[in-house]
């Protein structure tokens, strides 16, 4: 039985900028490059992600994307594999109350405003306990 993998496909309005950003946040060359359409096929975690390059129809009109990871250290590394690569890292938030988990999370932006979250769950918390705050997230 072929491995099942989640496909993603979003408009881009650069794909020179996306190949970019996307090898280094992916930590991966992508499998598929033309002029107008860029392929990366991940295995951990088993996605299958293509960018139309569409300027007139790029829209950023919901949630974000994101990574779960195994760690709180393994969302430092990428951290910190990021910002040697060269991307901006957005908020960073430590045991933060978000969609009622606590979770330690940093953000980034593509080149066209798509949000990416790269984050460590830690457990369940109701959202309304006084001792957290909503993340922009929630």
């Amino acid at each position: 039985m072929k491995e099942q993998k989640f496909h993603l496909s979003l408009f881009v309005s650069d794909t020179d900028k996306t190949v970019n950003f996307y090898t280094r946040l992916f930590g991966t060359e992508p499998s598929k490059v033309k002029s107008d359409y860029v392929k990366f096929e991940l295995a951990d975690p088993a996605l299958v992600i293509t960018f139309l390059q569409a300027p007139d129809k790029v829209q950023n009109h919901f949630g974000h994307l994101g990574f779960l990871v195994n760690s709180t250290e393994e969302v430092e590394a990428r951290k910190d594999a990021l910002k040697t690569s060269g991307i901006e890292i957005g908020l960073e938030e430590q045991e933060v109350a978000c969609c009622y988990a606590k979770q330690d999370k940093f953000w980034v932006n593509d080149p066209d405003g798509y949000e990416w979250e790269v984050y460590h769950f830690i457990e369940d918390v109701n959202q309304n306990e006084e001792k957290y705050t909503a993340a922009p997230c929630c």
